[in-house]
């Protein structure tokens, strides 16, 4: 049944990919890896070739301003994460567009805050506008408008920001590229009889339980809760989810071959899906509110 359903993945049109900081950062210096976003550039022209839509989220924006200020720490304040964000997202735009030009793609900027999610009008506003750029052919990159977000107004992680794009934009596929390989029964760092799980059916709070919120990067922002809660979003807007390692990107064409990759979370989708109720911070951890 997990081959048979693997398999669907291949007629997935409309896909959102988010990428975190730890994936497309250098693990020694935390600064933004180009080599590593260009074949993920790569691999998405090869997506759109397939007759694909992608829409990239991409975390980045902070350790990308660290690389422009050459400052090898990371900032503390909310101050400084702010001003970071301001210059570092842009240079992280500007190289998207570089390397998308010569695939021949277009990327645009898409920033987004809580706000947009929360307000009826400006929510139909994004939708329309994500509709229009895929129609032009455009790759959508989006972040959170870390600048101007306090914690009142923010999503807090980019993982649950896909998951509200991907339900948005009616995706069939949100797939998360982070430093984990997937779901594990517990943290396999600590416990090695930790059994890995190749398919949910269903986010349950029994599963919500068994989530480790920690990371072991000095730049992503969230564990394996947040991706939890990503899951529960995506899933319940219609969307199936996979989790996957990113270190390599060649696993996005063994997604898509049908191989047993990663996590699979499938769809299970709810009448009346409620953005509100996924629009608060319930839960979160500090490590949810700094990107």
């Amino acid at each position: 049944m997990n081959a048979e359903y693997r398999e669907r993945l291949k007629d997935k049109k409309r896909i959102v990919i988010k990428i975190g900081s730890s994936t497309i950062t250098h693990a020694d210096t935390g600064l933004v890896n180009l080599g590593k976003i260009e074949r993920l550039v790569r691999k998405i022209n090869d997506l759109k070739g397939e007759g694909r839509e992608v829409v990239l989220v991409s975390s980045g924006a902070i350790a990308a301003g660290r690389q422009v200020l050459s400052l090898g720490g990371r900032p503390q304040t909310l101050a400084e994460k702010q001003a970071f964000a301001a210059i570092g997202q842009a240079k992280l735009i500007m190289v998207y567009q570089k390397l998308f030009a010569e695939y021949g793609m277009t990327a645009a900027q898409v920033l987004m805050t809580r706000q947009t999610m929360q307000d009826e009008e400006a929510r139909s506003n994004a939708h329309n506008t994500f509709e229009e750029l895929l129609k032009l052919g455009v790759v959508p990159v989006v972040n959170e408008n870390d600048t101007v977000s306090t914690f009142e107004i923010r999503f807090g992680d980019n993982d649950r920001l896909s998951a509200l794009v991907s339900s948005l934009i009616g995706a069939d596929l949100l797939i998360l590229l982070s430093d984990v390989d997937g779901l594990y029964s517990d943290d396999p760092n600590r416990n090695p009889e930790a059994k890995f799980i190749s398919r949910v059916d269903a986010v349950t709070p029994k599963l919500m339980m068994m989530a480790k919120d920690s990371t072991g990067s000095d730049v992503g922002t969230g564990g394996m809760a947040t991706k939890l809660k990503a899951a529960e979003i995506a899933c319940r807007s219609g969307a199936d989810m996979m989790i996957a390692a990113g270190e390599d990107l060649s696993i996005l064409d063994r997604i898509f071959a049908g191989e047993e990759v990663g996590t699979l979370f499938e769809a299970s989708r709810v009448r009346d899906f409620d953005f509100a109720a996924y629009m608060n911070h319930s839960g979160e951890t500090e490590h949810d509110r700094t990107h």
